[in-house]
């Protein structure tokens, strides 16, 4: 991407949420943190993303509910959103997909390969991937 790129994490675990941040923001990438959907919706309506991490287990609403939300969202449902939680059910996966996830990721146990996975998030979705500008709202 030409621009500065800008990601919308919503994440409940502040050590997560400032590992990414850190990954991320060593490449130059603005990352928004929230802990929950309410704040999710508020955080949408007022910048523009070209990336949803979203983690599924979420108090309140959940990341399911959440990702409903966002993709029924005419004005959002275009941002890329991508799943980022420790579940490995395949209910999960499958009714994240259904819900037009754009990707699942399980978080790794080991630092190392949790590293990798964010540098991997960056290097394909905002890197190479060609993204729609977000319409404002």
């Amino acid at each position: 991407m030409t621009d500065a790129a800008s990601v919308l994490l919503i994440e409940d675990d502040s050590e997560i949420g400032a590992l990414i941040s850190r990954y991320l923001g060593a490449n130059q990438i603005s990352v928004t943190s929230v802990e929950t959907g309410a704040a999710m919706d508020e955080a949408l309506r007022h910048n523009t993303f070209d990336l949803v991490l979203l983690d599924l287990n979420l108090p309140r609403m959940d990341g399911r509910e959440v990702l409903a939300q966002i993709k029924d969202d005419p004005a959002l449902k275009t941002i890329p959103t991508v799943i980022l939680t420790t579940s490995v059910a395949e209910t999960d996966i499958s009714s994240s997909y259904a819900l037009q996830a754009n990707c699942y990721f399980s978080k790794p146990v080991q630092l190392d390969e949790f590293e990798s996975m964010v540098r991997s998030i960056n290097d394909f979705w905002l890197t190479r991937a060609r993204l729609p500008r977000q319409r404002s709202i």
